[in-house]
């Protein structure tokens, strides 16, 4: 696998699910979801697109709380895990295999979630706009995208060559350089579980708050705020998430 197809590489996000969708992070989900709700006060039985929705963690748990859910990812394993999850619980939500690139319900949604650094996957910026101008699309009048990344400016106020965490008995190796003026981050990924040695890399654009604020007026969205996480805190030096609210 290269570095340019690394997000079309299915191996790739069966290898890494259980790392990025820990238990931990799993844990943490129901309080993720009421700090940005609290953010967004958005009205009860709201239609949500959570577009790259993963094993739909936070699919499941909006449907949980009465909200009308679509998730999106292209990874059909990870939609296959959310499904059986949707099923013990007796969940409607409605999960799609589909490229964030072409994926468009015009006018559908009172919400687009768009979380954990789900964005700047590709080669192209105007790839980024594409998913950025589906969203709009897809969005209700008056509706809201909120998005949660890691801004370009805490990455470079925590950058660190290398380091390495345990999650759930399996050590993650990570090495990092920053390519073409910060406008890229090169992360080469080795892991260690079962006796089994894994290694990919993979190379995400970055966005600074000032470069996200331009590519989504582009393409029309309005009363954009930035947050320094789902806490509504500001996004200063002191900012732990790059977080957006914005609405059509």
């Amino acid at each position: 696998m290269t570095t340019a197809n690394w997000y079309e590489n299915n191996e790739f996000w069966q290898t890494w699910g259980p790392m990025m969708f820990s238990k931990q992070r799993l844990t943490n989900t129901p309080a993720e979801v009421d700090r940005f709700l609290s953010l967004l006060k958005i009205p009860a039985n709201a239609h949500v697109l959570d577009l790259c929705c993963g094993v739909g963690r936070h699919s499941l748990e909006l449907a949980r709380r009465g909200f009308k859910v679509a998730g999106v990812d292209r990874m059909q394993a990870y939609l296959e895990q959310a499904r059986e999850a949707a099923t013990k619980e007796n969940l409607d939500v409605e999960f799609v295999c589909e490229d964030m690139r072409n994926f468009l319900r015009p006018n559908a949604f009172d919400l687009v979630i768009n979380l954990f650094t789900s964005f700047g996957f590709f080669e192209g910026i105007e790839e980024d706009r594409k998913v950025a101008r589906n969203m709009f699309g897809s969005l209700k009048r008056g509706g809201i995208l909120l998005m949660d990344m890691s801004g370009k400016e805490i990455l470079a106020r925590e950058f660190r060559e290398r380091d390495w965490r345990e999650v759930d008995g399996i050590y993650w190796l990570e090495e990092r350089k920053i390519l073409d003026d910060w406008s890229r981050i090169q992360n080469r990924w080795i892991m260690f579980k079962d006796g089994q040695r894994f290694e990919n890399t993979i190379c995400p654009r970055l966005y600074s708050a000032a470069e996200l604020r331009s590519l989504l007026h582009e393409v029309e969205f309005k009363k954009l705020n930035f947050y320094g996480g789902f806490d509504g805190s500001p996004y200063d030096s002191q900012a732990r998430r790059l977080v957006v609210v914005a609405r059509k």
